[in-house]
């Protein structure tokens, strides 16, 4: 290839051969002129315009279920029952969006009774649970 001599002195020559880059370079020429006609669209399309504008999300008060230790629920300090509570609910997961359901209990309250509580809200549909504690002193 490149290692051969020019007056006998044995030594690598100087030049590189360029003849397999020149080839290379045609071969690629060859392939962007057979290709770039087909890339260009034949069927005019009018696209539709993007917007950034986002929409403002409707910022919901959460829903605050008090759970007491003889198991009595509150709807935002309002006490129902447990048909009032899933009626209550069922209602609630139809809306778009939902608001976010905040639970909170006595310190005494057995887990069981809060686990009821948890259960019914998920069964309604609810996605947005949480738990309400006072913050460490």
């Amino acid at each position: 290839m490149a290692f051969s001599s020019n007056s006998g002195g044995g030594g690598p020559m100087a030049d590189i051969n360029v003849t397999p880059l020149v080839d290379v370079m045609l071969v690629l020429l060859i392939i962007f002129m057979i290709t770039a006609p087909l890339m260009s669209h034949k069927v005019k399309v009018e696209l539709p315009q993007a917007t950034l504008e986002e929409k403002p999300e409707i910022e919901q008060p959460p829903i605050t279920l008090a759970v007491t230790a003889d198991g009595k629920v509150y709807w935002n300090d309002e006490e129902v029952s447990a048909e009032v509570l899933d009626a209550r609910l069922a209602v609630l997961a139809q809306k778009t969006p939902q608001p976010q359901v905040d639970i909170r209990s006595d310190n005494i309250t057995k887990y069981s009774v809060i686990h009821e509580v948890v259960s019914d809200v998920r069964r309604a549909g609810i996605r947005k649970v949480g738990f309400v504690s006072t913050p460490e002193r």
